[in-house]
């Protein structure tokens, strides 16, 4: 099998490494991921100027063959599939913080994976509760692996993929979970520099409502949250309703 390994905190995170890693067991993986970290960029493409695809032996990955990108976590998909050949699996992550709810709107992890499914590649997102003093990336791996295979065994229907979340402890084990209402209250914060001039600040408070049987329930009961996310945003209930606009 060949598995092609991205992320949005940079080819340099920890927990690039940790899956990379962990991935080894189920065949051949090369990691492809941004020079710099893109947490927030969303499934943007770059499209108005060159990409650079750089081996990159200082990441120190050893025999698994790492490549930066100056670009997005989407690009770093586009290119690693195109130049490396096309991958079995895609995976990303695994990303420092959770990525549950709404968080899917703005995550590059996410993206990663959307963009794998978009292609038709069974594709997982990754993401580790950072709350903690230590993260786990090597547990949060082990189970990554398993879920990974399931997923080679299994495959995942058209235009799906998963998003994982851990909880940064031992999980008590997995849950199939729905999306949260997990979401960032933004706020702005204005400031001034040298010269009086203002700038700003755009900063966000995590809220959710904690049900059972989401991910966010999942992960801050301790279990491995997974949830199967579609690519069709359509808002299929409301077509019907919808009709009469047509007929008027």
């Amino acid at each position: 099998m060949r598995i092609l390994v991205a992320n949005d905190d940079g080819i340099f995170s920890p927990g690039i490494k940790a899956l990379a890693f962990a991935l080894r067991e189920l065949g051949e993986v090369n990691v492809v991921a941004p020079d710099v970290e893109q947490s927030g960029v969303g499934h943007s493409i770059t499209f108005r100027r060159p990409l650079r695809f750089k081996h990159t032996a200082s990441a120190g990955f050893g025999e698994v063959p790492a490549y930066r990108v100056d670009g997005t976590p989407a690009d770093c998909v586009v290119l690693g599939s195109n130049l490396l050949g096309r991958p079995d699996l895609v995976v990303s992550g695994i990303n420092i913080g959770v990525n549950m709810g709404l968080d899917l709107t703005h995550s590059g992890t996410v993206a990663a994976a959307l963009e794998g499914a978009s292609l038709g590649i069974p594709s997982i997102a990754f993401s580790l509760d950072a709350s903690g003093e230590e993260l786990r990336f090597e547990e949060a791996a082990r189970h990554a692996l398993k879920i990974a295979r399931w997923v080679l065994n299994n495959g995942l229907p058209p235009q799906t993929l998963l998003n994982v979340n851990f909880p940064n402890r031992s999980p008590r084990g997995i849950r199939v979970t729905r999306l949260s209402t997990h979401r960032y209250e933004d706020s702005v914060v204005e400031r001034h520099d040298p010269d009086g001039r203002p700038y700003y600040w755009v900063a966000g408070k995590p809220t959710a409502e904690l049900q059972e049987g989401t991910d966010f329930w999942a992960v801050q009961h301790g279990y491995v949250s997974v949830t199967p996310v579609s690519l069709d945003y359509t808002a299929h209930g409301f077509l019907e309703r919808l009709g009469n606009l047509a007929e008027g």
